[in-house]
């Protein structure tokens, strides 16, 4: 839990079969608040009992009971909570103001091959009836959009040209909206696309925002891409308030950046510089890798353990794409 984040939903999960589970405050990338609160005031309207206790949260009742639940944000980690809870409550669980995004779809879609009743979602209403039991499945788990995006800046990033299979595309419209606005060719096919990338990017201005928007997992890796880019780029970021810490690091290698509260003003540089750089959290060490494989010399990645969570077996994708890269022993 203190590690990652998204352990967080195990929450529901448990409760949703169990009835009682006992956790503590998750961890994860330390990029701005991410409180919980959304997915415990969602546990109380399902009929659960909340207890903090010596740094845990303990969660009981006797029976889920369905229930009418009005999301302040729409919070993906709150609204995959609400529905593991309610899959076996009693009655109809209604989620009002729910994520959209395509995991929660996903989610569901997996829980209704279960013989789950969920209705909504990819929608902002979203409908739970209880059932009384689930069923064994085979499930494959949709594409990574975040992990398809990043590679496509990175083939951006470098001028190079690159074909990704088992890519929906339909999931990173905004992505590839921005890569085209930046002087890249795309051809989106069923289930892959192929990009081709100008010699010199073009700067683009980018708002992150809840799906269909601009995702806020894609804005550090854009700034990175950006930092080369022909023009003056301006992202705003409306999801978390301390998503920048990797610009300090992209400094160092000789980026021109400024901060202005959630506004981030890049202007683009002729060539970045090799340095020994870390990883801020997740996708600010995914934005390093950009910066690496641009930058004239060697660029050494710290704190990559961040990385190797999110992005499986990255290195060797890279290789096959011409990279030089390679991982320290150990890590």
């Amino acid at each position: 839990m203190h590690q990652m984040r998204s352990t967080v939903i195990l929450a529901g999960a448990i409760l949703g079969r169990f009835r009682e589970v006992r956790f503590s405050y998750p961890g994860g990338c330390d990029i701005g608040a991410r409180p919980i609160d959304l997915h415990l005031k969602s546990f109380e309207k399902l009929g659960i009992n909340i207890v903090e206790n010596a740094g845990f949260i303990i969660c009981k009742c006797d029976k889920i009971i369905g229930a009418n639940i009005d999301l302040d944000f729409p919070s993906v980690g709150a609204t995959e909570n609400i529905i593991l809870a309610s899959v076996y409550a009693q009655g109809e669980t209604n989620i009002t103001n729910a994520a959209m995004e395509p995991e929660i779809v996903d989610l569901a879609n997996c829980l209704n091959k279960m013989g789950a009743k969920i209705e909504g979602a990819g929608t902002s209403n979203i409908k739970i009836t209880g059932v009384e039991k689930l069923k064994d499945i085979s499930y494959n788990i949709m594409p990574d959009r975040i992990e398809a995006g990043s590679l496509l800046c990175m083939v951006a990033a470098t001028g190079g040209k690159a074909k990704l299979n088992n890519v929906i595309t339909e999931n990173i419209v905004p992505v590839i909206n921005k890569l085209e606005e930046a002087g890249c060719k795309i051809e989106k096919n069923k289930n892959s696309i192929y990009i081709e990338a100008p010699k010199k990017l073009k700067a683009v201005d980018i708002k992150t925002m809840p799906y269909p928007g601009f995702p806020t997992d894609m804005q550090s890796v854009f700034a990175s891409m950006l930092t080369t880019a022909k023009g003056t780029s301006v992202i705003i970021e409306n999801i978390f308030e301390n998503r920048y810490k990797y610009m300090a690091e992209l400094k160092k290698m000789g980026a021109k950046t400024t901060i202005e509260g959630k506004t981030a003003i890049i202007k683009g540089v002729r060539k970045l510089s090799g340095a020994k750089v870390a990883s801020t959290d997740l996708r600010g060490g995914a934005a390093m890798v950009v910066a690496g494989l641009v930058a004239k010399g060697k660029t050494e990645v710290t704190d990559i353990e961040y990385i190797l969570r999110g992005y499986e077996n990255l290195d060797k994708k890279l290789i096959k794409l011409g990279a030089n890269i390679t991982l320290k022993e150990g890590e």
